[in-house]
């Protein structure tokens, strides 16, 4: 399964560099090359128990598709973005690609430098890989480039050392590395932007999303540090979290947030959602949703308590929870994407204060949390948080966020980058979903080595094509200029990597079909 994943993910690095080819080609191929050599060394060493850091069983490394995730990002933004003329925004891209490839081969150089004994024809592929990397960089960036690229990998040390030991078994070393690498990345842009301030100047929907990420991350840090000296599940310590969650957000959060978009935040946002009718429709029907999908909870765990043996919730069960997830964005990608941007934002803002709750059994909703939660776990949920429901939110709002809108004059881009918005769902919410209902229920033919179905697959591939038949339809900006070749061919090589890899399918699915929309 690991060969059969990095040959997807080397097919995938090469059909982008077969559109987009540069300088930084050389260096994506020369990453994937050691990647692919050092995740056997994270393997043994996640087998055998060295790895430093507790990382999540029954997974491989994820070395490979992980680290060519960031590079690849940066580099079709540099190209769209180049083409469009936005020459920020091509710097922009050149930054991001340097930043992903300076982590993958730090996290490389981690590998090879624990393994004993030392690997030698790694240390050396490894070296060269570095070389070429730094020395691309060396002729393409600028000093303050540099600079911003250096901090963003300071950052990361710094976070991976505490976090990974703060939250055993939560990542493998391939999603330490995206998740870390891009709250390292999000934290470092909202330094920079804060310290140059110029009024009128950016998207508030941006800094509100930067600020939320880093806020939420530092509330976590300062209870996980906090509760170490006392006990966290008392009425006293519920009280002092209640209290200082609403002093930070008062008093650090809101105050941050006004500096950067010159206006009250709250009124901003309560102005932001409520400015159209079809902004309070959205608002309502989402609602509608999210009271569903409390439902099909309390129902779950009514049923649990009903029956006398163990129960846990189906494939089929916790997959309506993608279809719920699939009827809340289309609309919002069709007709209001600003809104759907910060509602986005909102929600993983909620979803992680609840986790927070849930994990520190914060009174009076955190055992209750604990209780209702634990039906849908599975086996990616093996540290002390869960976050497969965040994974699927992210998964689904990456592309949203990650759009290049100042890249796209007209609001959306050309060929199949117009779908580009549309990668979390089709890639999770049709295609993963569609793939594990049919591959559960129908599936008869086993790919070599998983549990993954070929019916389940080919099903997958052939809902997600009609998907883009009816988004066609409905979303009158979507024009495709006769690129369905490339749009099967992205499709069906992201499918394949659902059936192999063992990473988070919900995150990692939605970057690499976006990459290829972008390309």
């Amino acid at each position: 399964p690991v060969l059969v994943e990095s040959l997807v993910v080397f097919a995938i690095v090469l059909s982008v560099h077969g559109v987009v080819w540069d300088r930084f080609s050389w260096c994506a191929l020369a990453l994937a090359l050691q990647a692919f050599y050092v995740q056997f060394k994270w393997d043994w060493l996640l087998q055998g128990g060295g790895a430093v850091f507790q990382f999540r069983g029954a997974a491989n490394s994820g070395l490979l598709p992980a680290s060519m995730v960031i590079p690849l990002l940066g580099i079709v933004m540099k190209e769209r973005c180049r083409a469009a003329g936005i020459v920020y925004f091509e710097r922009f891209g050149v930054v991001v690609a340097s930043t992903g490839m300076l982590l993958a081969l730090f996290l490389s150089v981690l590998a090879v430098g624990i393994t004993k004994p030392v690997p030698t024809n790694t240390c050396i592929l490894t070296g060269m890989a570095g070389s070429v990397i730094i020395y691309t960089m060396k002729h393409s960036l600028a000093v303050s480039e540099v600079i911003e690229v250096l901090e963003v990998l300071l950052i990361f040390v710094y976070l991976s050392m505490i976090l990974l030991y703060l939250l055993p078994r939560c990542f493998t070393p391939g999603e330490a590395l995206l998740v870390l690498g891009g709250v390292s990345f999000v934290l470092n842009q909202l330094i920079k932007r804060s310290l140059n301030v110029v009024e009128g100047k950016g998207d508030p929907i941006d800094f509100f999303l930067l600020v939320a990420v880093v806020g939420v991350v530092l509330l976590g840090l300062f209870f996980t540090v906090l509760f170490i000296f006392m006990d966290s599940g008392t009425w006293i310590s519920s009280m002092f979290f209640h209290m200082m969650t609403a002093v930070l957000g008062l008093g650090v959060i809101m105050p941050w947030l006004y500096r950067l978009i010159h206006r009250n935040p709250l009124l901003w946002l309560l102005q932001f959602l409520f400015q159209t009718q079809t902004r309070l429709y959205l608002l309502v029907y989402w609602t509608f949703l999210a009271a569903s999908a409390c439902g099909v909870v309390f129902y779950q765990n009514a049923k649990r308590s009903s029956e006398s043996k163990k129960h846990q919730a189906s494939t089929i069960t916790r997959k309506y929870f993608h279809f719920i997830v699939v009827a809340t964005y289309v609309p919002g990608l069709i007709y209001d994407r600003q809104l759907l941007y910060v509602a986005a934002v909102l929600c993983l803002a909620v979803f992680i204060f609840l986790e927070y709750v849930r994990y520190f059994r914060i009174k009076p909703f955190g055992q209750t949390l604990r209780h209702l939660l634990s039906l849908f776990l599975d086996e990616r949920d093996s540290g002390p948080l869960i976050l497969t429901h965040i994974y699927l939110l992210l998964g689904m709002s990456l592309p949203v966020w990650l759009f290049p809108r100042s890249c796209a004059p007209k609001g959306t881009l050309s060929g199949a980058g117009a779908l580009v918005p549309y990668s979390g769902v089709l890639a999770v919410g049709v295609g993963d979903t569609i793939a594990s209902v049919f591959g559960s229920t129908m599936g008869e033919i086993k790919w070599p080595g998983t549990k993954k179905t070929f019916e389940g697959t080919m099903t997958a591939i052939f809902a997600q094509i009609i998907a883009v038949a009816l988004i066609l339809i409905f979303d009158s900006s979507v024009n495709l200029n006769s690129s369905y070749a490339w749009i099967l061919a992205s499709v069906s090589l992201v499918s394949l990597l659902e059936a192999y890899t063992t990473q988070i399918d919900n995150l990692l699915l939605p970057l690499y079909l976006q990459i290829m929309f972008m390309a």
